[in-house]
């Protein structure tokens, strides 16, 4: 009776128990998944709108009320930007966008423009994007929803009594102004003439008196009509009809008379302007003529290599954008224009400038770019069209991108992201660390064949290094074993031998099981100028940089005009594109890579002719990363005098001739010029400055 009545005591325990965790369970999951009224971020964001124009409520402006003051021509970034009100949430800057509002004068009539397409596309689309705020109490920067991308029916004055109203106007501070066409007759200013106070402007017009540097953002003219256009593929590498095209209306009558005499003395120069029609008022876009032939535009700037852009009435040209849409190089005829983007893009690579007074030397001036330079230009044009210049959301994203960076300069957006093409065959090691710890330290791999001399020599020195972990040896000789165990040099850390089966260069980048850290030093047995400080020096530049090789010997590939092809240089030059794996850092994962993802053919060929596996190491670092190498110190001989006698390789005369072909078949393997070259060396703090040795950290870092 007794053991009866216990279970039922605790049968009763147990169903009151899963009765309380099924509840639990139910409430959770009715919390978890049922529609929430919690606003959610994306919510926020599409809390802008621009309403019915018909309905938006209407602010009278007086005639006597006070414009905005005249734009402040000495703002700069540190003056005119209140950046305490910047990163309150994130490292990224919040945008408030002010209602849409229809402002008239005290007759009634209309003094903004009506919102043009291109405007209402910059409003939506910077309000759609992480950088909008819907709470001005949190926002960074503040854009007026008043259209100011055209001064041509612009009533300035009164656009600036506007602006004086705003409610957090505070003298411009922090707001942000989209203007394309600045000026109007007869002037035609580069900047916008709106009484402005502090605001920034996003200008499309800019002359390097106007452009108010690291303030203002110098933005591309927009042409609505061609970037709807579709325009059919073309290679990029093909040969085109004509050497240059020059496709503008309107232009000073100085300029057309010289563009006539070039197109006179060359037929490859085609000059193009408005088709004649009866009516003076109707006027085809779409079409462009020279004498009664008629020409498809954009389409027909794809016959040319380059395309000639001059100043109009304006200094910003929508020819410019039309160039890049069709992959045409443009030739920039314009003195003190700013370039679009001009902080960010590196207009040289895609582009050519020259004064206006050297146009007549114009066809001498092209004939100095090479085909294979042609071609890198195309395809840097077709980038920046894609990316920056296709549409006014575009234009309006990296507009605030650019502001972003400057604010957060920690966070900015490198150089290679705004101007490298992404390629889709690389495989970006994002895993690695930003900053390995320093504890780790590196394994010293030193490939060796017979000159044990310099072998101890660079291990008693190597030794000496403080964040040295380990040192592997690999010795590459099948023919002759490794010293005795009794007779290598006595070190303070690990030191390992692995013995190869057969002679190849490749050896030197094998995954070795004993390799605990993550940073790998490849030695050369004759490298015997480094000393502990350089090479400390050296592994402190990885860690900042642990996806590039850092290394000590330079070098610099080049093309060559006369042969057609690449060629490898060794001698002292301001630029790098590779450094030698003979004296090198690097992410142990790179050796993975190297045995098992490159192309066999290149890691088959190193190991057949023994010559260029650190060229090959150095393409395949920069086209996985779309990076060039660091070198550091400025050390740059790195010949061991007592070993050409043993057979030095690069003693050979026919070395240079074969690592210059090595450059141009791996380039052809690759399908690209994968190589970055940098005009860049890491130095130490302090290095070459006269103050007492002792406040030096690396004191013995080499001069030469």
């Amino acid at each position: 009776m007794i053991t009866m009545r216990l279970r039922s005591k605790y049968q009763n325990f147990y169903i009151v128990l899963f009765t309380v965790i099924l509840f639990g369970v139910i409430v959770t999951g009715f919390f978890q998944f049922w529609p929430h009224t919690q606003e959610t971020e994306r919510e926020r964001r599409n809390l802008f709108t621009i309403p019915d124009l018909n309905s938006v409520p209407e602010v009278k402006i007086l005639s006597t009320s006070q414009p905005a003051h005249k734009g402040d021509i000495t703002c700069s970034h540190y003056e005119c930007l209140d950046v305490y009100r910047c990163g309150k949430d994130a490292n990224m800057i919040s945008v408030y966008i002010y209602p849409v509002k229809k402002y008239i004068d005290e007759n009634g009539i209309i003094i903004t423009n009506t919102l043009s397409k291109e405007f209402h596309e910059v409003l939506t689309t910077i309000a759609s994007s992480s950088f909008y705020t819907a709470e001005p109490e949190k926002a960074c920067l503040f854009i007026p929803s008043i259209d100011m991308l055209s001064q041509n029916t612009l009533r300035t004055h009164e656009n600036g009594q506007v602006l004086a109203q705003l409610p957090r106007w505070n003298h411009g501070l922090n707001h942000l102004l989209f203007n394309i066409l600045p000026g109007t007759v007869p002037d035609f200013n580069t900047s916008l003439d709106v009484p402005r106070g502090k605001a920034i402007v996003a200008g499309g017009g800019f002359s390097t008196w106007t452009y108010r540097s690291g303030f203002d953002v110098s933005i591309p003219v927009f042409n609505p009509e061609v970037s709807l256009i579709l325009l059919p593929e073309v290679d990029i590498k093909a040969d085109r009809k004509y050497l240059a095209i020059s496709a503008q209306i309107g232009i000073h009558p100085d300029f057309r008379d010289e563009l006539d005499d070039l197109a006179n003395s060359h037929s490859d120069i085609l000059i193009l302007d408005r088709c004649e029609s009866g009516n003076e008022d109707e006027t085809d876009t779409s079409k462009m003529c020279k004498g009664n032939d008629q020409f498809r535009y954009p389409h027909v700037l794809q016959d040319a290599t380059f395309c000639i852009i001059l100043r109009r009435a304006r200094l910003g040209q929508p020819a410019l954008s039309d160039a890049l849409k069709a992959g045409c190089i443009p030739v920039v005829v314009i003195d003190t224009y700013v370039m679009p983007f001009a902080d960010v893009l590196d207009w040289t690579r895609a582009s050519i400038s020259i004064r206006e007074e050297e146009l007549e030397r114009l066809p001498d001036i092209l004939s100095l770019t090479s085909s294979t330079q042609i071609q890198l230009m195309r395809k840097q044009a077709l980038f920046y069209w894609e990316n920056y210049f296709k549409s006014m959301g575009q234009i309006a994203l990296t507009t605030l991108q650019i502001i972003n960076d400057r604010i957060f300069p920690y966070m900015k957006k490198s150089y290679a992201s705004w101007n490298e093409p992404s390629k889709e065959n690389t495989i970006s090691p994002f895993f690695l660390p930003k900053m390995p710890p320093k504890a780790e330290g590196f394994t010293a791999v030193v490939l060796t064949y017979n000159r044990v001399e310099s072998l101890f020599k660079i291990i008693r020195e190597i030794a000496k290094t403080p964040s040295l972990s380990k040192i592997l040896v690999v010795w590459n000789n099948q023919e002759m074993s490794p010293p005795a165990a009794t007779t290598w040099p006595k070190i303070s850390k690990p030191l390992k031998v692995v013995q190869t089966k057969e002679n190849k260069l490749s050896n030197r980048f094998y995954p070795y099981d004993e390799i605990e850290t993550e940073c790998v030093l490849a030695l050369d047995d004759d490298i015997l100028m480094l000393n502990p400080d350089e090479l400390e020096f050296g592994y402190e530049v990885w860690r900042e940089f642990p996806d590039r090789l850092v290394g000590y010997p330079g070098r610099l590939h080049t093309w060559d005009e006369a042969t057609g092809k690449w060629k490898y240089e060794s001698e002292w030059t301001s630029s790098t594109s590779m450094v030698l794996s003979g004296a090198a850092f690097y992410h142990k994962y790179f050796n993975f890579l190297y045995t098992h993802r490159m192309p066999s053919v290149i890691k088959m060929w190193v190991d057949e002719n023994f010559n260029c596996e650190d060229i090959a190491m150095n393409f395949l670092i920069s086209n996985v990363t779309g990076k060039p190498p660091m070198k550091v110190t400025p050390k740059k001989k790195f010949k061991c005098p007592e070993c050409i006698i043993t057979g030095n390789l690069s003693a050979d005369p026919k070395h240079m001739e074969t690592r210059s072909e090595c450059i141009s078949d791996f380039a052809k393997i690759y399908g690209i010029m994968a190589l970055k070259s940098v005009e860049y060396r890491a130095d130490p703090v302090l290095h070459i400055d006269n103050v007492p040795e002792e406040l030096k950290r690396f004191k013995n870092v080499g001069d030469i």
